[in-house]
C-alpha cells in the first residue's frame, strides 16, 4: 500500500510538471507525505514550504497571478485545508487558476470521529471550477485513470474562467514504504514515459467575435463622439499593449484604474490619470459621455462607480473572458465574452482615430490636480496621500508594486504621480480582504522574479504576520511600507464615524503597536522616517540593499483624523479650482 501512495503521488507530481506547472507551494503535515516527497524530490518543480495554511495559499495565488499559469497547494487533511479557503474565494473570483492538492483519510474512518477528519470534498463548494474525490491508491485501478485526472483538472483550472480546482487525495497508512517504488504496471505506461508529454492534450478553447460582430461594434464606438474607456484590472503586459492601442485609436478619455498596469508611468494624451479627483467637480470633463466601453476587471474608484451608475450613460459595454454578471449597478446594455487581447487588436484595427475635445478638457483639470495635489500634500508632516506620491515616483523601474486592500489601494488610485516609472501593480480585489496581503505579495514578487514594494495598512500588516518568515528568504528585496495610523483607517471616511460611543472601540479598533520588533524577530531591515526627505532616503537604500537582509519594513505613523481631513480638504479645493477651469 504504501508503494502505491508513493506510485501515484509520483505520477500526479510527473503530470503537472509535464502540463507546465512547477510552482508547488507546500503546508507541512503528515497525512500529506506521499504528495510532499514527489513534490520535492521531482528535478523541475520550485517548492516553497510555509507553516502557515493560509499564508501558503495567499502565497500561490500570488505567484499564479503574475505568471497567470496554476500554482500548486499541497497540505494534510482537516483544517488545514479549510485554512485554503480564503484564498480559493480570491482565485475563483478573480479567474486565477490553482491547484489544491488536498491530502485525506481513507473513506472506513470518515464520519467516525477519527483524529483530523472533516469532510473535505465539498468545502470549498461552489467557489472551485472543479473537483474531484481520488480513492484511496489501488492496485486494481488503471494508472491511466490518475493521469486523466490530472489532465482534466488542469484544462478545467485554465479554460475561461480560469480558477481554483480542488483534488482530494485519500491515502491509507503505512504512507510510505521508505523502500524504491516498485509496480507491475509498467508495461502499461511504457507508451507515456517514454512520450515526455501528458497523457491527455487538451486543445485551447478560443472565445472570438465573429467579422460581422467587429465591423458592427467598430462601427457604433467609432462614431460615438461622446465615449469613455475604462479599464480595470488586466492580467498581462500583452492585454495592457492591446488596450493601450485600442485607446489611442478610440482617442476617447481614458481611465485607468490603479491595477490595470496603465495608471503609473504611462503618458498618452487619451489617458486621464486623475480621473478620480477630477470627478469631485461638478463640471468635469467626464459630464456630457454617453457611452462607456469597459474593459477589464473593476474599478475601485467609488466616484467613478457613481458616473458609471447615472442616467446620462445611454450605452454600457462590457467586455471579458468569463460569463459571470460583474455589474453591481445593473447598468449594462451588452455583454461581451471575449478574449480581451485579440478583441482589442481587431477593433482598433477597424476604427479611425478623430478629435475628442473632451480630452483637451480633462487633460488641463488633470495637470490642474497634479499640481494642486503635490503641493498640498508637501505641506506639514508626512501623510498618507504623500507616500503614495513618493513611491510612485520612486520605485525602481524593475520593480513591481503590490496594494493592500482598503485604504492603500483607494490611496494610491487617486493620489499617485503618473510621471513615475510604469511598472506592474498587483492587489486582491475579487474579495478584497486584507489576510494574505503579504504572502500574496511575494509569490507575486518570486512569479515576475522582481522586487516589490507592498503598500499595506497596520491591521493587514497585523494580520499577515506569519508570512513575514517567508519575506526573510527572499532573493530579491522586498520593501514593506506599513502605514501605521493605528486603526482601521477607512471607516474614517464612513458614515458610522459619527457613532462617538461605538466608534474606537468596535470600527477604528485600536492596536497601539509599532512593528520594529517584528522587523528584528524576522531579520528584517526597518526605518521610520518622519519627513517626506527621510522617505525618500531610506526607500532608496531599501530597494538597493545587499546582503544577507534584503528586505526591509518602513513604518510611516499617521493620524486617522488628519488624513480624513486632509483629504476632505483636497477635495474642496480641487472642486472649486476645476469648476473654475
Amino acid at each position: 500500500m504504501a508503494t502505491m501512495n508513493e506510485r501515484w503521488a509520483e505520477m500526479i507530481v510527473e503530470e503537472l510538471v509535464r502540463n507546465g506547472i512547477t510552482f508547488f507551494t507546500i503546508a507541512p503535515g503528515s497525512r500529506s507525505t506521499p504528495l510532499v516527497l514527489a513534490a520535492a524530490r521531482h528535478a523541475e518543480t520550485e517548492t516553497v514550504v510555509h507553516y502557515d495554511e493560509r499564508g501558503a495559499a495567499f502565497h500561490a495565488l500570488g505567484h499564479a497571478r503574475a505568471t497567470g499559469n496554476a500554482a500548486v497547494l499541497i497540505c494534510t487533511s482537516g483544517t488545514a485545508v479549510a485554512n485554503f479557503l480564503p484564498a480559493v474565494i480570491e482565485a475563483s473570483l478573480e479567474c486565477i487558476p490553482l491547484i489544491i492538492l488536498s491530502a485525506d483519510r481513507p473513506p472506513e474512518l470518515l464520519d467516525t470521529g477519527a483524529n483530523q477528519t472533516i469532510d473535505q470534498v465539498n468545502l470549498f463548494g461552489e467557489y472551485v471550477r472543479w473537483k474531484v474525490d481520488l480513492p484511496v491508491p489501488d492496485k486494481s485501478i488503471t494508472p491511466r485513470f490518475v493521469l486523466t485526472t490530472i489532465d482534466q483538472a488542469v484544462y478545467r483550472s485554465r479554460r475561461s474562467p480560469s480558477g481554483p480546482v480542488h483534488i482530494n487525495c485519500m491515502f491509507r497508512e503505512p504512507l510510505i514504504s521508505g523502500e524504491p517504488t516498485t509496480s507491475d504496471d509498467s508495461a502499461e505506461l511504457t507508451a507515456w514515459c517514454e512520450s515526455g508529454a501528458p497523457l491527455t492534450a487538451y486543445g485551447s478553447s478560443l472565445m472570438a467575435l465573429d467579422d460581422s460582430q467587429l465591423q458592427g461594434m467598430a462601427g457604433f464606438l467609432g462614431e460615438e463622439p461622446n465615449g469613455i474607456l475604462v479599464v480595470g484590472r488586466l492580467q498581462s503586459e500583452r492585454e495592457r499593449e492591446a488596450v493601450l492601442r485600442l485607446a489611442r485609436r478610440l482617442n476617447w478619455p481614458t481611465l485607468p484604474d490603479i491595477s490595470s498596469g496603465l495608471r503609473l508611468g504611462v503618458e498618452d494624451k487619451c489617458i486621464v490619470p486623475y480621473y478620480d479627483l477630477i470627478l469631485v467637480s461638478l463640471f468635469s470633463g467626464l459630464s456630457g459621455c454617453k457611452t462607456v466601453l469597459h474593459l477589464g476587471g473593476q474599478v475601485t474608484s467609488k466616484r467613478l462607480l457613481q458616473l458609471l451608475d447615472s442616467d446620462q450613460i445611454e450605452n454600457y459595454i462590457r467586455v471579458a473572458e468569463h460569463p459571470y454578471r460583474h455589474d453591481p449597478n445593473h447598468r449594462v446594455t451588452s455583454r461581451i465574452e471575449a478574449n480581451l487581447t485579440d478583441t482589442c487588436f481587431a477593433l482598433a484595427s477597424l476604427i479611425d482615430r478623430h478629435e475628442n475635445e473632451s480630452l483637451v478638457t480633462l487633460q488641463k483639470q488633470s495637470s490642474a490636480v497634479d499640481r494642486i495635489v503635490e503641493d498640498m500634500t508637501s505641506q506639514g508632516s508626512i501623510n498618507e496621500p504623500a507616500v503614495c506620491r513618493l513611491i510612485s515616483k520612486n520605485i525602481h523601474d524593475l520593480s513591481a508594486l503590490w496594494l493592500s486592500s482598503s485604504l492603500p489601494i483607494r490611496e494610491m488610485d487617486s493620489f499617485a504621480a503618473f510621471s513615475g516609472p510604469a511598472v506592474p501593480v498587483g492587489c486582491n480585489r475579487g474579495a478584497s480582504g486584507i489576510d494574505g496581503t503579504i504572502a500574496s505579495a511575494f509569490g507575486y514578487a518570486r512569479g515576475l522574479d522582481r522586487p516589490v514594494t507592498i503598500l499595506i495598512g497596520d491591521l493587514a500588516f497585523l494580520h499577515d504576520l506569519n508570512s513575514l518568515s517567508l519575506v526573510r528568504n527572499s532573493a530579491q528585496p522586498i520593501i514593506i511600507v506599513v502605514l501605521n495610523n493605528n486603526g482601521g483607517g477607512i471607516f474614517s471616511f464612513l458614515p458610522v464615524t459619527e457613532e462617538k460611543d461605538v466608534f474606537e472601540q468596535f470600527f477604528a479598533t485600536p492596536h497601539d503597536l509599532g512593528f520594529e520588533s517584528a522587523a528584528k524577530m524576522y531579520g528584517l531591515n526597518y526605518h521610520h522616517p518622519g519627513t517626506r526627505d527621510e522617505f525618500v532616503a531610506c526607500y532608496t537604500k531599501a530597494q538597493k540593499a545587499t546582503g544577507i537582509a534584503l528586505s526591509s519594513i518602513i513604518e510611516v505613523t499617521c493620524d486617522r483624523q488628519e488624513n480624513f481631513d486632509l483629504q476632505q480638504e483636497i477635495a474642496q479645493v480641487l472642486g472649486k479650482v476645476l469648476d473654475e477651469l
